[in-house]
């Protein structure tokens, strides 16, 4: 089985299941799970790049929890 054959199974599977992947997604354990991992990839990004980086940084946190969770 080659590596095309295995993204044509994933999309499969995908197809198969966006609905509850979708559900998944928007739920709160997401929202809980994905807070906690946005929180902790922007603290870090924040010591590691310069002060004037912060508004940006909060900027993409803020975009990407609002695609994963339910609020």
């Amino acid at each position: 089985m080659g590596i095309d054959d295995l993204i044509g199974k994933g999309k499969d599977a995908y197809e198969q299941n966006k609905d509850k992947i979708d559900e998944a997604l928007r739920s709160e354990k997401a929202e809980e799970i994905s807070d906690k991992a946005l929180d902790g990839a922007s603290g870090f990004a924040k010591k590691v790049a310069p002060d004037s980086a912060d508004s940006k940084i909060d900027e993409i946190r803020a975009n990407l929890d609002g695609k994963i969770g339910d609020q």
